[in-house]
């Protein structure tokens, strides 16, 4: 392990377009739970989450969508970890971070290039008037005065990836000369997919601590705020 983390440092000092690729991983140390491991948000719900968290339910069920997303998915007292903050260096010097993370730690870490590939709880709006809320009164309740109904702008099942964001994605990913890969088992689509736009000889890294089935990529299995601490 010790010669890939030396191999890595070596990249990043070379590399002059960094992008990081992250997932829930990098918050669990900031005591956000991930999805779907026996501690995830996910372990032991009535219904699938492709349920609760869909588009469907939050119209038809809202009171079942809401109940479910304050009690399971904000954490407001939570603060950036150092990964948060060791990506945030790197990338306002020579990168860019695209995360599928949505509780807003990546920015509150000071990073000012951050994608949020699947939107920010804290960005909260109703749906019938398109008004932008504070978390404060979405906490009091999903009815808005309009008639509307309040959400966060996160992508629910059944709903597409923004495609702004998306552009801007696969363009970062274009122009990398070193991709790194943290905190994420790196299942979900499209933003695995983005790995398909990068350059053929742009080496790309996944620090995790389980493997990811791809060849191509340089892994280094285990925690992901030791392994920062050495880089």
């Amino acid at each position: 392990m010790q010669e890939n983390i030396q191999d890595l440092k070596s990249a990043l000092k070379q590399a002059q377009h960094i992008v990081f690729l992250t997932g829930a991983g990098v918050s669990t140390h900031s005591n956000i739970p991930d999805y779907r491991s026996k501690s995830g948000i996910y372990h032991g719900t009535e219904l699938p989450p492709e349920i609760i968290l869909s588009e469907d339910t939050l119209y038809h069920q809202p009171n079942l969508f809401y109940q479910f997303v304050m009690n399971n998915m904000y954490f407001p007292k939570a603060q950036p970890n150092f990964i948060h903050q060791k990506i945030a260096e790197i990338c306002n010097k020579k990168g860019t971070l695209i995360t599928q993370n949505i509780d807003g730690l990546d920015s509150k870490a000071g990073n000012k290039h951050v994608i949020e590939f699947h939107g920010n709880l804290y960005n909260i709006y109703c749906t019938k008037c398109l008004k932008k809320l504070s978390y404060s009164i979405y906490q009091k309740s999903y009815k808005h005065q309009c008639g509307g109904i309040i959400r966060p702008d996160i992508v629910l099942y059944g709903e597409g990836i923004d495609q702004q964001k998306l552009a801007k994605s696969i363009s970062y990913i274009q122009e990398a000369d070193l991709i790194i890969i943290i905190g994420t088992s790196f299942v979900v689509y499209p933003f695995a997919g983005l790995l398909a736009y990068r350059q053929k000889d742009a080496p790309v890294w996944a620090i995790n601590k389980t493997k990811i089935e791809a060849s191509s990529i340089r892994q280094i299995n285990g925690d992901a705020l030791t392994i920062l601490k050495d880089l």
